[in-house]
């Protein structure tokens, strides 16, 4: 259903990196959820009643409580799709994932909810009223519960977004919540084990630990995690097929929303090259970059001597010393400073911020090992955390 509507009513529905297109899918599937849990709503509220089953009717609640999520995931993407103004130069992109941590807590509400509702019902039992319509309207909701999973969780891989992840997580425990339920209804009638309270218990409890899992997910982009490793391969692919470009180092990812990235980078170039060239060359990069990722970025030159032999020995020289540390250390803007009685090796390194030495400790123990076989060379070392 929702492929259909989405051809009938998104354009341009592969492109998965414009924001105009997130925005669509986004209030496009919120509607679509919003419609169907309602309809599961109706559908439970009328089996619990005639069942009297607190799990029936809580899960019944549950899928009220859905379609209240997806308002907010609605109301997030129609939000996260506003132009950029004076106060947010950087558009509204996060709100999308305030969107999917609301959807969260609502999970979360909802599993203490019935934590409560399940407890009550084993210290006050009652019997349960068979009824084959309650059976058939919880094998539907499994059905359709299913489906909201799937379709959720495609479109939240296909455009990166947490909010639909969120709610993919939400379908999956809605499906084994009803199954639980479809299992207390069944085994209740034909064994009269009142298990009703305690299955409830454990769908409160599956419940909670999916909206913990749903939270923890959406809170990560909020704080500003690291980006994807494959994201940073395609930079670095694209800025090194420039034949200009020697090397990229301190490299930057903003991430202002999905599709408003941010990305900021040094590019090694020859220091002898002809200046306006090169900088036609940064700009041309900025634009596939631009294009190619659908990222906004930023790029600064880095000259590097690349013709004299000295420079390029000393550098060698110092890169096996580095190697000997860590294969995870590396090194750039390599330069020397040639004194009457010293010679300056000046240059960064770059670290993983879980790095076992400390920056005095790395610091220290690479000054001391190139010393230690050229008494002349001082080292002037600069330590960054690379990012990936």
């Amino acid at each position: 259903m929702v492929s259909l509507l989405a051809r009938l009513f998104i354009k341009e529905q592969n492109d998965a990196k414009d924001p105009a297109v997130r925005q669509t899918y986004g209030i496009l599937c919120g509607a679509v959820g919003i419609f169907l849990n309602l309809c599961l709503f109706a559908g439970k509220f009328l089996a619990g009643t005639v069942s009297n089953s607190i799990a029936i009717t809580a899960d019944a609640f549950n899928n009220l409580s859905d379609a209240g999520s997806s308002i907010i995931t609605l109301i997030g993407f129609k939000m996260a799709g506003q132009k950029p103004d004076p106060s947010h130069p950087f558009g509204h992109g996060r709100i999308e994932y305030v969107s999917g941590l609301l959807v969260s807590v609502v999970i979360l509400l909802m599993g203490v909810e019935l934590l409560k509702s399940s407890v009550s019902k084993i210290l006050h039992p009652e019997e349960l009223a068979f009824s084959p319509i309650a059976l058939g309207i919880l094998l539907c909701s499994i059905l359709v519960k299913c489906y909201m999973f799937l379709y959720n969780r495609k479109l939240g891989k296909r455009l990166d977004s947490s909010a639909m992840l969120a709610t993919a997580t939400d379908s999956l425990s809605d499906t084994m919540a009803t199954t639980v339920v479809l299992i207390a209804t069944v085994t209740g009638h034909f064994t009269g084990l009142a298990i009703d309270g305690w299955c409830g218990v454990l769908v409160g409890l599956f419940i909670c630990y999916a909206g913990y899992g749903a939270a923890r997910d959406t809170v990560s982009p909020l704080l500003g995690q690291a980006p994807e490793k494959e994201f940073v391969r395609q930079i670095n692919d694209i800025v090194m097929s420039y034949s200009d470009i020697l090397g990229i180092h301190d490299l930057i990812v903003h991430n202002y929303g999905p599709g408003r990235v941010l990305i900021s980078l040094h590019a090694e170039v020859p220091a002898d090259g002809e200046l306006l060239a090169l900088h036609d060359t940064i700009d041309t990069i900025e634009h596939d970059l631009r294009d190619t990722l659908h990222c906004h970025a930023v790029i600064h030159m880095d000259p590097v001597c690349v013709g004299d032999e000295q420079t390029m020995r000393l550098k060698a020289l110092v890169a096996g010393y580095i190697k000997e540390i860590g294969d995870a250390v590396s090194m750039h803007d390599f330069r020397i400073v040639t004194g009457p009685t010293h010679t300056n090796l000046i240059f960064d390194v770059a670290v993983p911020y879980d790095f076992h030495l400390s920056d005095r400790e790395l610091t220290e123990t690479l000054t001391a090992r190139i010393q230690r076989d050229n008494p002349n060379y001082y080292a002037v070392i600069d330590v960054d955390k690379q990012m990936a």
